[in-house]
């Protein structure tokens, strides 16, 4: 008896121990939704080393051509549409050789990412059929997204394709090609929360974004526009606000650490907003 007794008391501690670290941690929630407005506009363009002109010459030539051929349309179905995207292999660094050196963030998805050692992702797909068409070897150099354009900066790689928004201080370290994709930031909650629900604009979505206190946490990319927008940035024409910046490496981990009640909402780009959110709930 004193056993059974011995038992269910340690039961017992386990359970409040559990209920405990919950209340601490937060509300968990398994799904996700997309509040559907655009809280910024941005454009998305390639950064090329500022040591070759000629590299950014070609790149634009490329970019035109896609779109006037209809392949950047096709590559852009693989990952929106009904097509299937295509692997793309990455060569090994050697300097012996013509290689295309393109820096990136594969946690990016639909634009680039990683299923076991291949890549995939509209960038990466643009980024082999662009070394295809220089006539040169691809290799990707797979980093933290606010070390890419660092990387290229430094002439460690020959090209920044990492979902990259065009902006002034981006510009010390790289070319910008012209622009490829139009973009904009989401805002990512849990699928119970009804926050925002009542709102009909973006205006809206910003004006209760901006009453909330420092008690509330917001999830970014580290060195994205969504790190801008919440912690303000005056390039950008962004005030910032009261509530507090979490960083982390990928969009896919701060939406799972918002799921844990961990933080309370996440502010990231659109496309891996939806892409993150149908995984998630799918």
């Amino acid at each position: 008896m004193k056993k059974t007794l011995r038992i269910f008391a340690a039961v017992m501690a386990v359970m409040m121990l559990v209920l405990c670290f919950t209340a601490c941690a937060g509300t968990a929630s398994s799904k996700a939704k997309v509040i559907e407005f655009k809280l910024t506009e941005e454009e998305y363009a390639f950064g090329v080393d500022k040591n070759q002109p000629e590299l950014l010459e070609k790149a634009n030539e490329f970019i035109a051509k896609i779109k006037a051929d209809g392949t950047f349309d096709d590559i852009c179905d693989k990952y929106f549409g009904d097509g299937t995207p295509t692997a793309v292999k990455s060569a090994a660094l050697d300097e012996s050789k013509d290689q295309l050196v393109v820096a990136t963030n594969a946690g990016f998805e639909p634009f680039e990412y990683m299923i076991g050692e291949d890549y995939y992702g509209i960038d990466l797909e643009i980024a082999a059929l662009f070394a295809q068409e220089l006539g040169k070897e691809l290799v990707i150099s797979n980093m933290d997204f606010d070390a890419v354009c660092l990387s290229v900066g430094q002439s460690k790689a020959d090209i920044a394709m990492a979902g990259l928004t065009i902006k002034e201080d981006r510009k010390e370290y790289v070319n910008f090609t012209d622009k490829y994709y139009d973009a904009s930031q989401m805002l990512i909650v849990p699928a119970d929360d009804t926050t925002f629900d009542a709102c009909t604009s973006a205006d809206e979505v910003a004006a209760l974004l901006e009453e909330l206190d420092d008690t509330k946490k917001i999830g970014v990319q580290q060195g994205t526009t969504g790190q801008f927008y919440v912690d303000g940035d005056e390039s950008w024409g962004f005030a910032g606000l009261t509530a507090k910046s979490v960083g982390y490496k990928s969009g896919s981990l701060a939406v799972n650490d918002m799921l844990n009640g961990n933080i309370d909402y996440v502010i990231i780009d659109e496309a891996p907003a939806h892409c993150i959110v149908d995984a998630i709930n799918g």
